[in-house]
């Protein structure tokens, strides 16, 4: 799910209410703060940012399951960079 936000005049960035209460954040709550190309990523530090990329991966695969036919790394970099072309934000080169 996708939630909106604005950045404030001090430089400050308001966490969506849905989402503090499904991470478990507080007030205080300590970030690294990534730049991807002209995105952000916030990454909570501390016990969140602390998990191993297995549970990271066994916690994105039940909320996402996939049940159709094994699929290659090629195929899945193919597809990726598809996406990219027809969404404009990377031309083909």
């Amino acid at each position: 799910m996708a939630y909106e936000t604005s950045l404030s005049a001090k430089g400050q960035v308001v966490i969506p209410k849905d989402v503090r209460t499904a991470l478990g954040l507080r007030e205080g709550a300590r970030f690294e703060v990534h730049m991807l190309g002209r995105d952000i990523v916030f990454r909570t530090k501390g016990r969140s940012s602390s998990r191993s990329t297995d549970e990271i991966l066994a916690d994105l695969r039940a909320r996402h399951p996939y049940t159709g036919p094994p699929v290659s790394i090629a195929d899945m970099s193919e597809a990726i960079r598809e996406s990219w072309i027809a969404s404009g934000q990377r031309s083909d080169k």
